[in-house]
């Protein structure tokens, strides 16, 4: 939302997200549009050959892993390609994260919730301390509404490095409404309208709207980026009659957020779920919440080495009514058999969301 908002506003943007969902070169950006691979190619020779003789000269004592490659790759790209402000997105956690050697003009911080607990802790003020790494001395930090024990992370580290700590719930809204393709609401004496699907997407919205009011942005700005949004693999709607979604539902956020959708919006329909997930993700956590909603639930197993064999995710769900298919393609094929008034969700994995996506537009 803020890179659309940006480049509505003229600047000439670069935008680094992970991960992809159909090609590598979808994590690197400028204006709105990925790199060609020509372009991917040629920024991974130059980081390459450069940690290479980094590494003969002894001044580094190992080669950049994959995620500190592709990010060295974004930050040469910005630069040669003219970039005047990018949006960084960090790829774990924040404090350690590749992506904060910046100092950045402003800090955004959504809803800390529980996600990759190997690496970041078991408990939520833990990962709020990795994610609050992100905040700069003096550089302004927008935060989402939080649970109070993140919230009291973010707040002391904001103070410790005096950066001004702005809370998007602080800010009035008015008239809003949530329907089953986006929302709208007031705030600041004007409307949003945003076309991604879901409940958390207004809360989402809103801090997208406070950290560019901060940066000084128009009502017209924001509101016209926003409102032209387009974030594929998210609760994303890719076919009608009957309404296909595609959502990366991959963590109890994301999980919670989808089966608040599905019972709001498309209670008493027939929902077809197709379930597929990677070996790092708590089934029993995630399980609950999803498989229940399910009239027709087909686990599956996507392209991936770390990935759940759909067979698995039937035994540890106990969900012995699931069919099992052996493949995405399989299980889009057994999704022909829905009516026009179902509904269709393929999630658990955006890498799972990526084959699909990459099957469905070809």
């Amino acid at each position: 939302m803020i890179e659309s908002v940006l480049r509505r506003a003229g600047m000439r943007t670069g935008l680094y997200t992970s991960p992809h969902l159909v090609e590598p070169t979808e994590r690197i950006r400028i204006n709105g549009i990925p790199l060609s691979p020509r372009e991917f190619t040629a920024a991974f020779t130059r980081v390459h050959e450069t940690a290479e003789r980094l590494l003969h000269d002894g001044a580094i004592d190992m080669h950049p892993t994959y995620f500190e490659t592709v990010t060295a790759m974004a930050f040469v790209h910005f630069r040669d390609a003219g970039a005047q402000v990018t949006v960084l997105e960090t790829g774990m956690g924040g404090r350690l994260d590749a992506t904060n050697v910046v100092d950045p003009l402003l800090s955004v911080i959504t809803p800390v919730d529980f996600d990759h607990e190997k690496f970041l802790g078991y408990a939520i003020p833990q990962i709020a301390g990795e994610k609050a790494g992100i905040i700069k001395p003096g550089r302004p930090v927008v935060v989402s509404r939080q649970h109070p024990e993140a919230m009291q992370v973010l707040e002391q580290r904001a103070a410790e490095v005096g950066a001004p700590l702005l809370r998007a719930s602080d800010r009035r809204v008015d008239h809003l409404t949530v329907h089953a393709y986006g929302s709208r609401f007031h705030t600041g004496g004007f409307q949003v309208e945003c076309p991604l699907i879901g409940a958390h997407q207004v809360e989402n919205a809103l801090t997208a709207v406070a950290a560019l009011d901060a940066l000084g942005y128009s009502p017209e700005q924001i509101a016209g980026g926003i409102q032209s949004t387009v974030w594929p693999g998210r609760l994303e709607r890719v076919r009608q009659q009957p309404d296909l979604f595609l959502d990366g539902a991959h963590n109890p956020a994301g999980a919670r957020a989808l089966a608040g959708y599905l019972r709001h919006f498309h209670h008493g329909k027939r929902v077809w779920m197709v379930f597929g997930a990677m070996r790092d993700k708590d089934l029993h956590v995630i399980g609950p919440m999803l498989f229940p909603l399910a009239s027709e639930l087909i686990f599956t197993t996507p392209n991936q080495t770390r990935a759940f064999q759909a067979e698995e995710i039937r035994e540890i769900s106990g969900e012995s009514r699931a069919r099992v298919a052996p493949s995405p393609k399989d299980a889009l094929a057994l999704l022909d058999a829905a009516a026009p008034d179902d509904v269709l969700v393929l999630t658990g994995s955006l890498y799972l969301v990526g084959e699909v996506r990459g099957l469905l537009m070809g």
